[in-house]
Parts: structure tokens; sequence; C-alpha cells
């Protein structure tokens, strides 16, 4: 049996790192990658929501890739998101992915259109079969996507000997237990529930507000393997109450946790692509009311 340990853990989901004028930064790429693996995390996944991708051409995708293996092959379990809305560029940045060294690929299906089980099906096995040494992981955000991993297509997917597992965003927990059932692993996608994900039996959580705090899911994670599960959902409150905060701003949740790093000692990642909401001149109070929230969160929590 093949062993998952390298997924295990806290995976940042990778946020877009811009220079001053919009333009995707390696420099400040690298930096973030730096920050997040000496803060303990176990790995990233690049590419995806909080990474901007679909404003972002292929070329610009695999800038950001090229920088983040520079700083974390060796360091850090890394998965590349290389879903496009189209099968070729998406066979692209597989390709390109596999050739950077990742651990693994992953892909929504296609958006918009209303595809058929078996159209999503051949789409994310063309893009498997661009990377044909690499495991591949479903990306299930139906909320977003406008589509959602069913058994049927699940257990035609997991035909491909390459395919290993789901990055569950959907927000019923109970989907967990339902794709372990068929025998993949499952990362838990939505922050909020990390603690209950972690319990329905997802190996690891994978989420946009990691990176803002990782110090309190890398501490709700060790409460919980070590039973201590009323600390656990104490902390899972607290990232939850920070969370909401977050998103009362008027600009993009992206756009205030950008600004929480930058403002708490961490690295300039620049702003949002648009059509994201750019923080708002109201914003800033919140910014430092949640930059607040998590440190007080940190030090009641980890010490610290």
């Amino acid at each position: 049996m093949k062993d998952f340990t390298k997924y295990q853990g806290v995976i940042p989901a990778f946020y877009a790192c811009y220079d001053e004028a919009g333009a995707v930064s390696p420099e400040r790429t690298r930096a973030l990658v730096r920050y997040l693996a000496d803060k303990g995390v176990h790995g990233l996944y690049v590419g995806g929501s909080s990474g901007e991708c679909i404003y972002q051409s292929v070329a610009e995708r695999k800038l950001v890739l090229e920088n983040v293996m520079a700083e974390a092959r060796g360091r850090l379990a890394i998965i590349a998101h290389v879903a496009c809305n189209n099968t070729a560029d998406s066979r692209e940045l597989a390709a390109h992915a596999e050739a950077q060294g990742v651990d693994a690929i992953a892909a929504i299906p296609p958006i918009y259109f209303h595809l058929p089980d078996h159209a999503v099906a051949r789409y994310w096995n063309d893009i498997s079969g661009a990377a044909p040494n690499t495991d591949f992981i479903i990306y299930n955000i139906p909320q977003l996507a406008g589509v959602a991993l069913s058994i049927p297509l699940l257990r035609e997917m997991l035909k491909n000997p390459r395919v290993i597992g789901v990055k569950n965003s959907s927000m019923p927990v109970q989907d967990i237990q339902m794709w372990k059932d068929e025998g993949a692993i499952v990362f838990n996608g939505p922050d909020e529930q990390f603690v209950s994900g972690l319990a329905a039996g997802a190996i690891g959580g994978i989420g946009g507000t990691y990176a803002a705090m990782p110090e309190l899911y890398l501490k709700a994670r060790e409460l919980f393997y070590a039973g201590r599960l009323e600390e656990a959902r104490q902390v899972q409150n607290d990232c939850c109450r920070i969370i909401y905060k977050m998103c009362s701003a008027h600009g993009n949740m992206y756009a205030v946790i950008k600004e929480i790093l930058r403002r708490s000692g961490g690295p300039d990642v620049g702003g949002v692509r648009l059509p994201l909401a750019p923080l708002a001149d109201g914003d800033s109070p919140i910014v430092d009311e949640c930059a607040s929230m998590i440190q007080a969160a940190v030090a009641r929590h980890c010490g610290a």
C-alpha cells in the first residue's frame, strides 16, 4: 500500500505574490515559501483559489510554481493545482508541474458549462495523463465550480492508479466519510471545520487562511491527535471568529490576509488582482483587529 505520510498535516493554500505593478513577483513568492516553512507547515497547495489561478496566465502560473519549488523542494510536500478551463492548458501545466518535481497535481472540474460525469472524468484523466508519474488529487468545491463530485464519478476516477484522493471543500463533513469509504484519502477544505474534518477522517487540511495563522491550525491538529478535543475545539472556534472578521471587510478576504501578514511582520506579497476587490479605505481597522485577534489567540493557545 502506498505511503501517504507526506500528505498529512497542515498545508496552506499558497497566495499569489505580486509586485507593486501587479506582476507576479518571484522574490516575494520565495519569501512567502520561506516564511511558511519556518512556521512549521507540512506542505503547500500552489495555484488554487488562494493563488488567484483563474486570473493568471499559464506562463504566470508556471513562474509561481518554479519559484515555489526553488525554495520548497525537499522541505515541504507540494501539490500544484493545474486546472484551467480547457484541457490543453491544463495538460501543459500538469506536464510542467511533473517536470518541476511536485508531489501531486490537483484539478477542479471544468467550470461554466455543466458537463456530464463522463466528460469531467475524461478531462481529469487527460490532465493526469500529462503527468503520468505524479499523484492526482480531485478538487471538489461545488459552491464555486458549480459541479459536485459524486460517488459514481469518484469510483470512475479511482480506476486511474494516479488518483489518490480528494481535496474536499464542500461544506458537509459527511462527504469526507463518503470519499474515504471509496478508498480515497481526503484533505479537509473549509477552514471553519478543520477539526471536524480530522474527526471525519481527513488526512490533513488545505486551507486559504492557514498562512495567516499557521500556529493556530498546527496547534489544533496537535491537540486533536493528543486527544485533547475540547482544547482543539477552542482553537477552532477562535479561527472561525477570525475568519468571520476577515470576511466582514469590503475588500476581498485575500486582500485582508495579505495586509495582515505585512502588518504582522510577515512578507509583503502585494495586493489582489482585479476583479477581486482590493482593500477599501474603511478596511484598515478590520485588518488591525484581525491581526490583534490572531496575536491574542496564538498567545492563548500556543504560549507565544
